[in-house]
């Protein structure tokens, strides 16, 4: 019996179906952990850095002396974020804006991107034509804010609803979906059955295209709640300020009530400069607690959107 029968026949007493690996395949596994780890530990550390920081005392955070674990542990920062009536304010018209704005741009999305998606559709082409130039060309800030002017939505909640609703990417991607995942005949089917558009749309075509909406969710939710520059122009009242905003006037402008005793000075910075760190966490906990249970669906439907129909 030769060599290579020994080997193969070994391999099956031993119930393992395996392929050997050469020695280039086993450097390049190794190249590729390597680096894989190098970028897990880039995007990993600043993270576990604020995360750090944000439980460390005012003055271990200020003086630098976080690295990686928190230092003289303390929950003061969480504590002065969750006590601060601006935030609590602030954090309350963010979840209202991304609940509010995600259904509005997810059902807007779906009811331009599934007409869209039917070859019979009349002015398809034109249309498509039409949203996609609106993607490349735009108004620019000055008549956009004239025309939300015009429309009374400056300084209310709409504002921030309603102009940015939808998004052009958003929509191609989902009518590529439904140009993939659900068949022309199954719409006829349904269609010879006696089955209006409407009920098509909710008791089939939805139930089809959940891994579509939990992308459309995502990506809306998270732009809605990371944004501030609308606010920042359209809003002029405090308490319909979002979250971010707030956390713009601690980070940048740093807010706070002067005073002249040196000692209360360094302490009241301190204390700025933790809050900051505990603000970027609460801020983005909603999103970190949101992604698991969609990031089963994000996968498919970015790759079957993201296919040219």
């Amino acid at each position: 019996m030769s060599s290579l029968q020994t080997h193969v026949k070994r391999r099956k007493d031993n119930g393992k179906n395996t392929i050997r690996e050469t020695f280039g395949d086993r450097i390049f596994l190794t190249v590729t952990y390597i680096v894989l780890t190098v970028v897990l530990i880039a995007v990993l550390y600043p993270l576990i850095y604020i995360l750090s920081s944000s439980l460390s005392s005012p003055a271990a955070v200020s003086s630098g002396k976080v690295w990686l674990w928190p230092v003289d542990f303390t929950l003061d920062g969480y504590k002065a974020v969750l006590g601060n009536d601006q935030v609590i304010s602030g954090y309350a018209n963010s979840l209202f804006y991304t609940v509010c704005g995600t259904l509005i741009s997810v059902t807007l999305t779906i009811m331009i991107a599934y007409p869209l998606s039917k070859k019979t559709f009349i002015g398809r082409s034109p249309l498509i034509m039409f949203i996609t130039f609106t993607m490349l060309f735009s108004g620019g800030l000055i008549p956009t804010y004239l025309v939300v002017k015009s429309m009374g939505l400056i300084d209310t909640r709409w504002a921030l609803l309603i102009p940015n609703a939808v998004w052009v990417w958003q929509v191609i991607i989902a009518r590529t979906f439904f140009q993939n995942s659900i068949p022309e005949e199954l719409s006829e089917a349904a269609e010879i059955d006696g089955c209006s558009d409407i009920r098509f749309i909710f008791s089939v075509m939805l139930p089809l295209a959940k891994p579509i909406v939990a992308v459309l969710s995502l990506m809306y939710a998270v732009g809605q709640w990371n944004a501030y520059f609308d606010a920042l122009i359209y809003l002029k009242s405090q308490s319909l300020y979002p979250l971010q905003l707030i956390l713009r006037s601690i980070l940048i402008l740093n807010n706070g009530s002067g005073t002249i005793d040196a000692a209360e000075m360094v302490r009241q910075q301190q204390m700025a400069e933790l809050m900051k760190f505990a603000l970027i966490v609460v801020a983005s906990l909603p999103v970190l607690v949101i992604y698991p249970f969609v990031q089963r669906y994000f996968v498919q439907g970015m790759l079957i959107g993201s296919v040219k129909g």
